[in-house]
């Protein structure tokens, strides 16, 4: 079997695996990284959402090969020791979870949309968070986690240009 080097989390790792199998496999099965889920297999639900070079991609479709000079980041690395990331605690703060299966990709495809975005409007989160699907249906408490971590995320960088 292949070896493949990955950087997750900002940790190099080596882990034998065919090309062909999925990152999120190798995240789960031999990185003990379960916070990605499995949900349709097929990209779709947005479930299994990491982060790859910043962008926010489906972990059950990528190849684990096509990943292997990239940073890839999982839910496990958003938070700073205690501190949790501004998504992160945004979303705690707003309950905008119920069973918690979608949180993590939800959280990694805000994370990415924040990055490109740090304001988005409204209708501009909805169309970016279309492909993440939430069967408990709290479309409306992840908005308002979005537009508070937006908010935070304004504030924090306003403060340390102010600084300066």
């Amino acid at each position: 079997m292949p070896t493949i080097r990955l950087t997750v989390n900002g940790r190099p790792y080596t882990v034998d695996a065919e090309p062909q199998t999925s990152l999120l496999s190798v995240l789960r099965e031999q990185l003990d990284l379960t916070g990605s889920k499995y949900g349709c297999g097929e990209g779709q639900c947005g479930a299994c959402t990491v982060l790859i070079d910043g962008k926010a991609q489906r972990s059950c479709v990528t190849k684990v090969s096509s990943v292997s000079q990239k940073q890839i980041t999982t839910i496990e690395g958003l938070a700073r020791g205690d501190q949790l990331h501004p998504v992160q605690a945004a979303f705690l703060e707003e309950g905008a979870m119920q069973c918690g299966y979608c949180t993590s990709g939800m959280i990694m495809s805000a994370v990415a949309l924040l990055q490109r975005n740090p304001a988005p409007k409204e209708n501009e989160i909805i169309d970016f968070m279309d492909g993440n699907v939430c069967r408990c249906g709290t479309y409306p408490r992840i908005v308002r986690a979005i537009q508070k971590a937006a908010k935070v995320a304004t504030a924090s960088s306003a403060a340390k240009g102010a600084g300066r």
